[in-house]
């Protein structure tokens, strides 16, 4: 079974991400390429904004599901401020377990499928 709290934290980093990466287009095409409309940089912008704060909230709302210490909450928020960085952060919770819940200590994954036990 996916952890729920893990997919949706998992789409807030990847989609905090890409739009950092749009409003860093934009800011190209606004400022280096004197794009007309202001490169779209208003609208990017806003929905970078609006994204920022979901992540921000996400990360706080599984961060206890998940079973993180307030050292990987830190982390996760951090990531949050450079570019692309929640991408990085949400591609190491996935590969150190992070994104497993406290359920991997008793099932021993480290992937997001948590296998079980069929007892004979």
């Amino acid at each position: 079974m996916t952890s729920k709290a893990a997919l949706v934290f998992r789409v807030a980093a990847v989609a905090e991400a890409l739009s950092w990466a749009g409003l860093l287009i934009g800011m190209f095409l606004k400022y280096v390429v004197d794009a007309p409309n202001d490169g779209g940089v208003p609208i990017v912008g806003a929905v970078h904004g609006a994204v920022f704060v979901i992540y921000l909230v996400v990360t706080l709302a599984v961060a206890k599901p998940l079973g993180w210490r307030p050292k990987t909450v830190i982390m996760a928020l951090l990531a949050s401020i450079p570019p692309l960085f929640t991408w990085w952060f949400e591609t190491w919770a996935l590969r150190t377990g992070k994104l497993d819940g406290p359920q991997r200590l008793t099932h021993g994954g480290t992937g997001l499928i948590v296998r079980e036990t069929v007892s004979a």
